[in-house]
């Protein structure tokens, strides 16, 4: 639907991109299942409650708007029909929106955890590097996808263990640390699939992603041994922490996305869109296993 037919809360919520916000989202449950303390009664409970609050619409929704601002040239040749682009959001009710957003997320972040309230922070200055000038991450390559995939991954996973073991430390947080890690691994190829989309406005601008500086059938193998061997790496963690069975299982999901890769390496500009609403499923639910197996292994 045109910009311009949007109400206000539906162009709010575009500017926010829901889609975007479920991985984050599900990286913190993992994070409080690995924690040993979550019980599915907790889903009901103020603390997820405001956990899902801040991974999702408010820190998630804030890095959203700060990539619309900061990439409206890009978008003007992408996806023309993005608030900003459009016409229906001025820079200035964005600039309003981005600190009132800010503001309530690191709130929302302190209210749960004051460290999670500094984790906020450190999201939001990502967000800065990945796409504000001078630095704007997102053209030097892999930077772009790492910084992206260590917010969405490792950041709301720590934050949903901390949420629930305010008592922890450095080694009761090592195994979520390792796993989260490395499904970041698994998550920069999943960030260079995404980059397939706008390959075009890409080239224009100067934005070097894998499929601008590789080619698209080379970028997509890439980013296919990327995503199997940090899921593969977990699954041998997971024998190493002697939950034999979850790395069983969590090594037999990978199955169905490497056949599936062989369809994306073949066209990647057309499978792209269907390969990560295919596979991910099975990606992310290797991340919840592991959190069960992190849970089951704790004294």
């Amino acid at each position: 639907m045109p910009v311009e037919n949007l109400s206000k809360l539906a162009l709010i919520l575009r500017f926010l991109k829901p889609v975007t916000w479920i991985p984050v989202m599900w990286s913190f449950l993992c994070g409080a299942v690995a924690s040993g303390a979550f019980g599915w009664n907790e889903v009901i409970g103020i603390k997820f409650m405001l956990g899902m609050l801040l991974t999702g619409p408010l820190a998630s929704g804030t890095c959203q708007m700060l990539n619309d601002y900061f990439d409206r040239d890009l978008d003007e040749i992408n996806e023309p029909n993005r608030p900003i682009p459009g016409g229906a959001m001025s820079l200035k009710n964005a600039t309003i929106l981005i600190a009132v957003w800010s503001v309530l997320s690191v709130i929302t972040g302190y209210l749960i955890h004051p460290l999670i309230g500094l984790y906020v922070v450190v999201g939001i200055i990502n967000a800065h590097l990945y796409s504000a000038n001078p630095i704007k991450l997102k053209k030097r390559l892999w930077a772009g996808n790492i910084i992206v995939a260590v917010s969405y991954l490792i950041i709301p996973w720590i934050a949903g263990e901390i949420a629930y073991s305010p008592n922890f430390t450095l080694t009761s947080l090592q195994p979520s640390l390792i796993v989260a890690g490395l499904f970041t691994l698994s998550s920069t190829g999943t960030m260079t699939i995404n980059d397939f989309k706008s390959i075009e406005g890409d080239r224009q601008i100067g934005i070097r992603t894998l499929p601008v500086v590789f080619g698209e059938n080379k970028a997509a193998i890439i980013a296919s041994v990327l995503i199997n061997t940090g899921q593969l790496l977990a699954a041998y963690y997971m024998f190493i922490i002697g939950q034999n069975i979850y790395g069983i299982i969590v090594g037999i999901l990978v199955i169905p996305q490497f056949l599936l890769q062989f369809s994306l390496v073949r066209s990647p500009d057309t499978m792209d869109v269907r390969y990560n609403a295919i596979a991910q499923n099975f990606l992310v639910a290797g991340m919840l296993l592991c959190a069960f197996a992190i849970k089951s292994a704790r004294p």
